[in-house]
């Protein structure tokens, strides 16, 4: 690996894993556009990036997740209970997700990953926390709403905090319980989802040297090693910073990463 391209891996890894900490939201929203950028830099099959991307962005989610959850738990922030009950619906949604977006083409997956994240730094640059209004649900709701989670986070290759936290403060959960809850449930969504862009990747020819399924190792590795070390650090300034200025930053660049899915959708049309 040549060492720009090595030192680039760091580079994203860090960033991501320390936003997936301070903000619960598992880092996909920033890797898979960059990678998306990386890939295409080093000239790999057009039509099989933007699904790389993903799947190893969800992958390298594994690895952020259990540093992230460690230092939230540490905190007793981790709603054990609620993680446990939105986990079976989180599974079965990440696997059926991945196997959606490995049929998809380029221009509808980049479309609906840009129109996701467009959507969720609108929410993030408003800063609408929803009322707490209700209750968590039971039951098969909560399967239910774990299974739309799983589904969504798989296809876009997030954590799926965009989803779980608001939802989380709707239910009366408060935000710093929400985020490391959402920190947990990051791990499920990628184990099924990262299994699920394997099986889905597989048998398609003209993958680079290196790649399982449609996750690229080589990718992987750099960035959770470089993730794993920054996410801890994000997750102990979250409890003690107010992020919402942050958040307004964050939010104008991922209009930018938006914009910038679009374009490769466009391209791919």
């Amino acid at each position: 690996m040549e060492p720009q391209y090595f030192a680039a891996l760091l580079v994203l890894g860090s960033f991501t894993g320390f936003a997936a900490g301070l903000l619960g939201i598992g880092g996909g929203m920033l890797m898979v556009p960059f990678l998306t950028l990386l890939f295409t830099w080093r000239q790999y099959p057009a039509e099989q990036i933007v699904k790389m991307a993903i799947a190893t962005s969800l992958a390298t989610i594994l690895f952020t997740s259990i540093s992230s959850v460690r230092a939230h738990h540490k905190r007793g922030a981790v709603l054990w209970p609620v993680a446990l009950v939105l986990a079976p619906g989180i599974l079965l949604g990440s696997l059926i997700g991945a196997q959606i977006a490995g049929r998809l083409p380029t221009f509808w997956l980049s479309m609906v990953f840009a129109v996701f994240v467009g959507f969720s730094a609108f929410q993030m640059l408003l800063d609408r926390k929803p009322k707490p209004s209700r209750e968590l649900p039971r039951g098969a709701a909560m399967f239910g709403v774990g299974s739309a989670i799983g589904v969504i986070s798989s296809i876009v290759g997030a954590g799926g905090g965009f989803i779980s936290v608001p939802f989380m403060v709707w239910s009366n959960v408060k935000i710093h319980n929400a985020v490391a809850t959402s920190a947990a449930l990051g791990f499920p969504i990628a184990a099924a989802g990262t299994i699920g862009y394997v099986i889905a990747g597989y048998s398609v020819e003209g993958l680079p040297e290196g790649t399982l399924g449609f996750v690229y190792l080589p990718a992987l590795a750099a960035i959770a090693a470089a993730s794993m070390l920054t996410a801890p650090l994000g997750a102990r300034v979250a409890h003690s910073l107010d992020t919402r200025p942050l958040k307004r930053v964050f939010a104008s660049l991922l209009f930018v990463l938006a914009g910038y899915m679009a374009y490769k959708g466009v391209l791919a049309f």
